[in-house]
């Protein structure tokens, strides 16, 4: 696919990209899933040596892939979920929440899952801004957010809209630290640390408060959100998608300045795999050595080749490695 003079223009005045073509990812497989009854594959996690992922219409399980051949079986694992904690997201972005959730489903909307290295699962809540954590073993639980967390991304001007609040996060493999993606308008990144089972602000949570609009892919003439879908921590480094922007960029995790980007927009464009959205519509990655998995939530849209399953994506790492210069 050729990207239009206007399109390619304004995907390279992204912020914290260099004006240079950002290097395009080489598709390797593509694989849709069955066995998720509700669809809106909205994140991915590889935990234990399997891919795990969950739904953010689903608040009692996330699945485990079965990946065998060009289709996966989901296997769910099912768990209960104790009354969410109250962290200072705002009244009526919580009332909305649960007003949306009577129509569509998912209380909870479960927007990320990481883990760490002692086998819990963790899962970002969008309607509650809150982390649940699911042990190995034993209950799920809700991480204590210090007061501070909230009230710092509120104050850089993010989590001020129903739907664009919190969109992903990632996990250091000790489970003392983790870094939250706001969706959009102000989209963002925080870190957060645990000290004596509370999390909270090392001087600040808020490593990056951005605003702003960019071209829409789709249609040119219309713009949509500069926005973040999911982060994947991978050897000390965040990534993060931007979905908006058919991307994947490398960041430093203390900072959160864009190092390098790779584009996806080929794959994503293609006439076959196009949704009638003029937003993307990924939202889950994984970073490993070998290359990326990349989600599709279709929010159950059909594709103009007629797939309506959730759809995943296997990217070959670029050439000199996710570490090396693009």
């Amino acid at each position: 696919m050729r990207l239009s003079a206007g399109l390619l223009s304004g995907l390279l005045a992204l912020p914290g990209l260099a004006q240079a073509a950002q290097p395009e990812l080489a598709l390797q497989s593509e694989h849709v899933i069955e066995g998720m009854p509700r669809g809106n594959l909205s994140g991915l996690a590889e935990c234990g040596g399997a891919l795990w992922g969950e739904s953010d219409r689903d608040d009692d399980r996330i699945y485990r892939f079965e990946q065998n051949g060009a289709t996966w079986q989901a296997v769910p694992r099912t768990f209960e979920v104790p009354d969410a904690p109250d962290t200072g997201l705002a009244w009526k972005l919580r009332a909305t929440a649960s007003a949306a959730a009577v129509v569509r489903g998912g209380a909870h909307d479960f927007e990320g899952i990481s883990c760490d290295a002692r086998g819990n699962t963790y899962l970002v809540s969008e309607a509650h801004a809150a982390v649940l954590k699911v042990p190995e073993q034993g209950p799920a639980q809700w991480l204590a957010f210090a007061p501070e967390v909230i009230a710092q991304a509120q104050k850089a001007g993010m989590l001020q809209h129903f739907n664009a609040i919190f969109e992903g996060l990632a996990l250091s493999p000790d489970g003392k630290q983790l870094w939250l993606a706001a969706e959009r308008e102000k989209r963002g990144l925080l870190r957060v640390r645990e000290r004596d089972g509370v999390w909270g602000c090392d001087g600040s949570c808020v490593l990056l408060s951005e605003g702003g609009s960019q071209p829409s892919a789709v249609n040119p003439r219309a713009a949509v959100s500069l926005d973040f879908s999911d982060l994947s921590l991978y050897r000390g480094k965040l990534f993060t998608l931007e979905r908006n922007a058919y991307r994947i960029c490398r960041r430093d995790a203390a900072s959160a300045k864009v190092e390098a980007c790779w584009s996806f927009a080929t794959t994503a464009l293609a006439a076959q795999r196009r949704y009638q959205e003029i937003y993307g519509l990924t939202e889950a990655l994984v970073i490993d050595d070998a290359g990326a998995w990349v989600g599709t939530d279709n929010n159950e849209w059909k594709r103009q080749d007629g797939e309506t399953r959730p759809v995943v994506w296997r990217f070959a790492a670029p050439a000199g490695g996710w570490m090396g210069k693009p």
